[in-house]
């Protein structure tokens, strides 16, 4: 009809901010995610957040507990600490000697609210502390200086073709792949009023980090009320099967509950 504009010249350019994350949504296109989930009681895990904001004045965030648990449940499970890439002749697998965790942040890119990831090395051994430093600087860091992010915003400034290439080839290579997106991916929601979801972080386990809200539990055969945490995780078919993706979110959960 005449007089309504073309939608065809009327489309405009995505936004270069997140060109990294639509090639990361091409590449994990070859997942076979399989999705689970569970409830923690996360009593002593915010008994242990007060007493160190009380005593020391620090300041934990769950995603922080959940890393650290996660990173010495995984130390323990060697083949769902990997990654699988396509080959000439069939899928390789690499198992890694270190738990590399990545954690999904909310941040801004050059005025585009986008997802940056950063990665907190040796997850497996790091303390606490540790790791609420590593995520505490970049959290708070501007991400158009911090060198954690030069690479993103390298990518961003290439023409489109060339972006695409480079991003595939860094995730071709298995021994690059750990350092940029970690052997397993934290990923939360709990500040909104989100209960729980799933995500594919583009490694083999990807947990799924909702809000605590208190709910009624079980204790000694009595009814209680308790702070519960909703955890998924998400695994890649391709690498691990269900029973020893749900030995990890178990052992997990467990980890979290005896802090």
């Amino acid at each position: 009809m005449s007089g309504r504009p073309d939608p065809d010249e009327v489309g405009v350019e995505l936004p270069r901010q997140r060109r990294h994350t639509l090639f990361f949504l091409e590449e994990v296109r070859d997942f076979s995610p399989v999705f689970l989930d569970t409830e923690v009681d996360m009593g002593r895990v915010l008994a242990h957040r007060t007493a160190a904001r009380e005593r020391e004045g620090v300041r934990f965030g769950i995603s922080s507990y959940v890393l650290r648990a996660a990173g010495r449940v995984l130390a323990a499970h060697p083949d769902a600490n990997a990654a699988v890439r396509r080959g000439p002749r069939g899928p390789r697998v690499a198992h890694y000697p270190f738990v590399h965790g990545k954690l999904a942040l909310d941040r801004t890119l050059q005025g585009r609210r986008v997802v940056l990831g950063t990665v907190v090395p040796d997850v497996h051994e790091a303390e606490l502390d540790a790791i609420q430093k590593h995520v505490d600087r970049v959290r708070d860091g501007d991400p158009e200086r911090l060198e954690d992010f030069e690479g993103i915003r390298r990518l961003h400034g290439l023409p489109w073709a060339e972006g695409r290439r480079t991003f595939r080839r860094a995730a071709a290579s298995l021994s690059l792949r750990a350092r940029l997106t970690g052997t397993f991916s934290v990923s939360s929601l709990g500040h909104r009023a989100v209960d729980s979801f799933h995500s594919v972080g583009g490694t083999t386990t990807t947990f799924g980090v909702g809000r605590i809200v208190d709910r009624a539990v079980v204790r000694g055969g009595e009814l209680a009320v308790a702070p519960v945490l909703r955890l998924s995780l998400a695994f890649d078919h391709r690498v691990i099967d269900g029973a020893e993706a749900a030995d990890v979110l178990t052992e997990v959960k467990e980890a979290l509950e005896s802090v």
